[in-house]
């Protein structure tokens, strides 16, 4: 009988304690709407996303020049890109392909197509 009870009570206490949290949680976003802290973290996110490499970065990483051909480029690339998948860096590989991204995009505007 005291057990039935005991389980009864503790039940019932985590009933009442869930239903506490869940209505505590709905009024901390409800408070952070009205503040604008949902909207300012919703922009930083975008803010951050947004954060794209420029030409002087790309190159920068790369180790090349304005005046450096596209294949010279690539072969930059293709060792720094190669040089980071052995050594484990995933970081350093995806800024070097990002940096290879740009200049490809750069490459295209001047030529009006593709790289070759």
């Amino acid at each position: 009988m005291a057990g039935r009870l005991l389980a009864n009570l503790i039940v019932m206490g985590s009933g009442i304690i869930g239903r506490a949290v869940f209505q505590a949680y709905r009024q901390a976003l409800a408070n952070a709407s009205k503040s604008g802290v949902a909207q300012e973290a919703m922009e930083n996110a975008v803010r951050k996303a947004g954060k794209a490499i420029n030409e002087q970065e790309a190159r920068q990483i790369l180790g090349v020049t304005e005046k450096t051909s596209w294949e010279e480029i690539l072969q930059k690339y293709d060792k720094l890109f190669e040089n980071n998948a052995k050594a484990g860096s995933f970081y350093l590989q995806s800024k070097v392909h990002r940096a290879k991204e740009c200049l490809e995009d750069v490459y295209r505007s001047k030529a009006n197509g593709p790289p070759s």
